[in-house]
């Protein structure tokens, strides 16, 4: 089509779809025709609640001509063959994160969508919300001055306390690194630019965790990746930031990014959500200054939309496949660091895209 709301399928009905299908079933500028799940009683049941015409396999979902715009919502192990078949069946893609798990099939899915003329982007999508928003728009009019260092940390105990199937977060493509580290690295990359070397440490606490709710409480499990991650991030622009990542702690931190410039310091929303204030504290001033988000309330399904928008428009999506490439190649590197003892090069770079425009709305129709 080249033009009217795009057709969407979404693949995968676990957890996470719910809060896809709740946004872009409210976005007047897509059009959410098909769920698909390996589990096709489970598709047709979140097809039922949120009012999705059609459910089934994802071959039915992948040979439906009116699905423009494939929702990649499986496991990361699963991210890039799937993200493949859709492009091979003349579909764009939204890939849920982390791209992929390693550089070579993450680098193989963006080639192919260029060989085909069809787009690939990625979560994190928080970076698109009214709270991250907010906070680019005032470091990017010099509020804090020059930016220079930041310090993130996300610190929990771990999630096998809540989720009810948790082995995939600890095995291969999970992790803090790579659950939780697209979201930071991915708001400090649009705050400080492209990073150009990582010096990492960490290890795992232990080597079996135990499943704490749902019909499987009281399972063990094997734990194959590290559990605490720290990382020294250098950036092309000359600055640094230090990153906590961790399922070991007992004392929670979990969205704290602070930001420090020539001028002054930002206090971050949580990069894992869309919303949030910014506090700004300046040198000798008193009480910070704190900024209300300002903007929509969508959360996500946002970067769907935006993606979706920008292939109507022909112009660049703002949650680009090469920006997710940069920020996997970045925590890649800070893990082979960790692994080799010695700090790594970050080979890929990528364009930091503008900040969203004031105004922009989710629930407008322009399409």
């Amino acid at each position: 089509m080249t033009g009217g709301p795009v057709g969407v399928g979404i693949v995968g009905a676990g957890t996470i779809s719910g809060t896809y299908l709740e946004n872009l079933t409210s976005f007047p500028d897509v059009r959410v025709l098909r769920i698909a799940d390996l589990d096709t009683g489970r598709a047709a049941a979140r097809a039922d609640r949120f009012g999705v015409p059609r459910s089934g396999t994802v071959a039915e979902l992948l040979g439906d001509a009116d699905v423009e715009l494939v929702v990649n919502l499986t496991v990361p192990a699963s991210h890039v063959e799937v993200g493949l078949a859709a492009l091979e069946a003349g579909k764009h893609v939204w890939a849920e994160k982390p791209l992929a798990l390693d550089r070579q099939t993450g680098r193989k899915l963006l080639d192919r969508a260029r060989e085909k003329n069809l787009r690939v982007a990625g979560a994190p999508d928080t970076v698109l919300g009214a709270g991250l928003q907010t906070a680019r728009q005032a470091v990017d009019a010099g509020r804090i001055g020059q930016p220079l260092t930041a310090i993130a940390l996300f610190q929990v105990p771990g999630p096998e306390s809540w989720h009810p199937a948790p082995e995939f977060l600890f095995q291969a493509g999970g992790g803090p690194l790579l659950d939780m580290g697209p979201y930071y690295l991915t708001t400090l990359v649009h705050l400080l630019g492209p990073i150009r070397r990582v010096t990492g440490a960490g290890g795992r606490a232990r080597e079996t965790r135990v499943i704490g709710s749902g019909p499987r409480a009281g399972t063990a499990f094997p734990v194959t990746v590290p559990t605490t991650v720290t990382a020294l991030v250098e950036f092309e622009a000359g600055s640094s930031a230090q990153l906590v990542l961790s399922f070991d702690s007992a004392l929670r931190r979990v969205g704290f990014v602070e930001l420090t410039g020539t001028l002054g310091t930002a206090v971050l929303p949580d990069p894992n959500r869309f919303d949030g204030p910014t506090r700004l504290y300046r040198s000798g001033d008193g009480e910070p200054e704190e900024l209300a988000a300002h903007g929509h309330a969508a959360s996500r399904g946002t970067g769907t939309l935006e993606l979706a928008r920008a292939i109507r428009a022909g112009v660049p999506e703002r949650a680009s496949g090469e920006l997710a490439y940069h920020v996997l190649d970045a925590l890649l590197a800070i893990k082979e660091s960790l692994n080799r003892g010695q700090s790594v090069e970050v080979g890929s770079a990528t364009a930091v895209p503008p900040a969203l425009p004031a105004g922009w709305d989710p629930y407008a129709k322009s399409l």
